[in-house]
């Protein structure tokens, strides 16, 4: 067995990220863990009319947002980028408003998590364009991101929807 402590490892990789790529991700990945944790905890503590369906969407959320916040975290690793997902990290740095603690009616939770999903979304929009002129294959990343967790927010924010009496409305005149 060789000694590896004796001998320094140098990569030479082709592209590294800079602070600030490296700092845009992180944020990507703070949102996206709290997006994850917030959909757990929406899981366990909704109720009310329409409880199953919701519920259901709630393990899609926790799902995707799980895998993304991987896919960054890895993304930021083959950057030379060390990401930070501890709770403690992520208490101090999400753009997420806080989810409640107790029981949370079907209605509420829907405009909870659609606020939480937009808040994430938003954060890969913000850093987006810094992304793609350092980055295009990471802002590849955050297009699938962002595709995922739009059509997610449509979707669940439908529930709390009345058809033709609040947005998004019609552009036919």
């Amino acid at each position: 067995m060789t000694d590896r402590s004796a001998t320094t490892h140098v990569a030479h990789p082709p592209f590294k990220a800079s602070e600030t790529l490296g700092a845009h991700l992180q944020q990507l990945l703070v949102d996206l863990t709290d997006l994850h944790i917030q959909g757990k905890q929406a899981h366990w503590n909704v109720v009310g009319k329409n409880f199953r369906d919701l519920h259901l969407q709630l393990d899609e959320v926790v799902d995707d947002a799980r895998n993304f916040s991987d896919d960054v975290a890895e993304r930021m690793r083959a950057l030379y980028v060390t990401p930070d997902a501890r709770a403690a990290t992520i208490a101090a740095s999400t753009s997420l408003s806080e989810f409640p603690a107790n029981e949370v009616d079907t209605a509420d939770t829907v405009d909870l998590i659609t606020s939480a999903l937009y808040a994430t979304s938003g954060t890969a929009r913000r850093i987006h364009d810094d992304v793609d002129a350092e980055d295009p294959t990471s802002a590849d990343l955050l297009h699938t991101i962002l595709e995922r967790l739009e059509q997610l927010a449509w979707m669940i924010d439908s529930e709390n929807r009345v058809a033709n009496s609040s947005e998004p409305r019609s552009l036919q005149a």
